[in-house]
């Protein structure tokens, strides 16, 4: 059992990155000012504290009028004023160098009283023609993908969800302890983006870790202890750490970015792709506690101390690095 445990914990030390929210896409967008001048804003991601190699590809015809950089957290904001002589329909935009990075990037074209358009750059595809018309309907599936995205490689809020099931015993419980989280981060999510609550987000960090490690030691409870409020009131607990958590996905979708004009659909989607993910991070738990159920009745209870112990393990190098960062 303990050998398990310690398996358990360091196959999840060496698969999680020191910090829960490293894998983060770059943000590439296209605004029209006029017929002729276009605002282009590349905001890359620091990997390892370095800043990527990959710059903007100008089509035929445009010519960068004016150019400044500046850091903001953990990104790098480049700002340019592009000319172009002629519209960029059928043109190809992307970025240069993507494919010997390690991180995608989301396009976001705006021209002046046309729909947003919108796509995801990848390693394997760099770049993408401008459709002639946008639709929202692209905006929307974007940012869906990306919020789903998110919740799966976001390891901290996925170690979280997955502590959450290890806790709670019963549908009914777990349905109204999972809503409670959703809820929760859906109004910091909604408020801090629009402005009307900010936060720092280093203290925001630690004490997402800290809610992770005070899960896991929950779990770590005899079945036989006097319950504490978090198996007496689970959706109470869940809904306090999830206004914690979606601070957390704000300062994500901030780095991201969001297409002007479209915000709130692309805030709505993005959300609704946590959700999704969140749903199906749930689902597979649920599957292979089932499993292991199936397969030895009475290993539930071990298998739910082996993966506190890991989680728990994590969590706390999360903790002491974003401690002293």
């Amino acid at each position: 059992m303990r050998l398990a445990v310690a398996l358990c914990a360091l196959i999840l030390l060496t698969l999680c990155p020191a910090r829960g929210d490293d894998l983060r896409p770059g943000y590439l967008e296209w605004i029209e000012r006029t017929p002729d001048a276009w605002q282009v804003t590349w905001k890359a991601p620091l990997l390892g504290g370095l800043a990527t190699r990959s710059r903007p590809i100008l089509p035929a015809g445009c010519i960068v009028a004016s150019a400044r950089r500046r850091f903001v957290g953990p990104t790098v904001v480049e700002t340019f004023t592009v000319r172009c002589t002629a519209s960029l329909a059928g043109r190809k935009l992307g970025l240069a160098g993507l494919e010997t990075g390690f991180t995608d990037a989301l396009l976001h074209v705006a021209p002046i009283g046309q729909p947003a358009q919108a796509a995801r750059l990848t390693p394997q595809q760099s770049e993408v023609a401008v459709a002639a018309r946008g639709s929202r309907a692209e905006v929307a599936w974007t940012y869906l993908r990306l919020g789903f995205g998110h919740i799966l490689f976001g390891f901290d809020h996925l170690l979280f969800v997955v502590a959450l099931v290890l806790l709670i015993g019963g549908w009914r419980r777990l349905v109204a302890t999972v809503t409670a989280f959703t809820v929760a981060h859906s109004i910091t999510l909604a408020t801090t983006t629009l402005g009307l609550v900010t936060l720092a987000r280093k203290p925001v960090e630690i004490c997402i870790a800290l809610s992770i490690v005070l899960v896991a030691r929950e779990i770590l409870r005899p079945p036989h202890a006097a319950p504490p409020l978090a198996r007496r009131a689970p959706a109470l607990i869940a809904f306090a750490f999830g206004l914690l958590h979606g601070f957390g996905f704000a300062a994500a979708l901030a780095e991201i970015g969001l297409p002007a004009g479209e915000i709130p659909l692309a805030l709505f989607t993005f959300n609704a792709g946590v959700e999704l993910g969140q749903l199906a991070i749930v689902a597979t738990t649920l599957a292979l506690i089932a499993a292991l159920e199936r397969l030895v009745s009475q290993w539930r209870r071990p298998a739910a101390v082996a993966g506190a112990y890991a989680i728990g393990a994590v969590a706390t190098a999360w903790l002491i690095e974003r401690t002293l960062a």
